[in-house]
């Protein structure tokens, strides 16, 4: 479930080809209607919390087994929860359980004023420092090559912070395949919130089907 609106193909199913393509699942991808820039603050989110809860239910009536929330804030996830007879996955909160799995300082990257709750709420102190790129403020900012640069430069700050770890607070971070570029250049670890919603998602749907 994408949470913001596009009619671009390629954007809307890159999240599920991620998925897909390192766990060998079957992805089917929808996004919301009516927000172009997604989620991006309090107003943005509260406005598209009563269309992820339609958007998943409508996706449990097509057929599928397991719901993902590609959004680190894991906007209405308990409210979706209680919608459907399904599991349902949070970004954040698969993100957050893998930083915790290598108990190291842990530097945060996002697109909102502070990092979203649900990471501050499992990480604690393990967060060392949180940065938002300059000039982003919403997801699509990330699909230009200065944000994409700008990226890349708030992933180094946070690593001259202490940050051992880098994790996104922002799927959009993942449509630009930023994971590996950090991994390449700073040689440091970095837990994608998209494949890490999709090791838990995969792991949920096979046992499904056993």
């Amino acid at each position: 479930m994408r949470v913001f609106t596009t009619e671009n193909p390629d954007i809307l199913e890159q999240h599920g080809r991620i998925i897909s393509e390192f766990y060998g699942v079957p992805v089917l991808s929808r996004c919301i209607p009516d927000q172009p820039l997604g989620i991006f603050d309090e107003e943005s989110e509260a406005k598209a919390l009563p269309k992820i809860i339609a958007l998943g239910q409508s996706m449990e009536e097509e057929g599928c087994e397991v719901l993902v929330i590609s959004c680190a804030a894991d906007p209405a996830i308990d409210q979706l929860r209680k919608s459907v007879t399904i599991p349902v996955i949070g970004a954040g909160s698969a993100a957050s359980l893998v930083a915790l799995s290598y108990g190291q300082a842990v530097g945060v990257m996002g697109i909102t004023e502070d990092a979203p709750a649900v990471l501050v709420q499992l990480l604690g102190s393990l967060i060392v420092g949180y940065n938002r790129p300059e000039g982003v403020t919403n997801t699509t900012d990330l699909l230009t090559e200065t944000g994409r640069d700008k990226a890349l430069a708030a992933a180094k700050a946070l690593q001259e912070q202490g940050a051992q770890v880098i994790l996104f607070a922002c799927t959009g971070f993942s449509t630009i395949g930023l994971a590996d570029v950090i991994r390449r250049e700073l040689k440091v670890p970095v837990i994608d919130a998209v494949e890490a919603e999709g090791m838990f998602a995969a792991n949920r749907y096979k046992q499904l089907r056993n």
